[in-house]
């Protein structure tokens, strides 16, 4: 769970919330008018957060060996019609 702090208090508490997160491994989200901002997360955790997005980028998926149409259902527009069976390389 993050530490939720308003804008106006983060000015004032910038060097005691930095040491929150540095020290302390807390994050912290900077909010407006109640609504999430920005949100302070040490150089290290930001670093592995960048290595599991690139890792997330480079996986290559691979062939659907299945693929079929079916009638869209009238309560959800969000389906396509289509059914895609993939099977992954890795098992299960």
């Amino acid at each position: 769970m993050a530490y939720e702090i308003p804008v106006t208090q983060a000015r004032a508490e910038l060097a005691e919330l930095i040491n929150r997160v540095v020290y302390g491994g807390e994050r912290v989200v900077v909010t407006r008018h109640g609504k999430p901002l920005v949100a302070l997360v040490s150089a290290a955790e930001l670093e592995q957060l960048d290595s599991a997005a690139q890792e997330a980028s480079e996986r290559v998926i691979g062939t659907v060996s299945f693929m079929s149409e079916v009638p869209a259902s009238s309560s959800d527009q969000s389906q396509f019609g289509l059914i895609a069976r993939y099977d992954s390389p890795y098992g299960s």
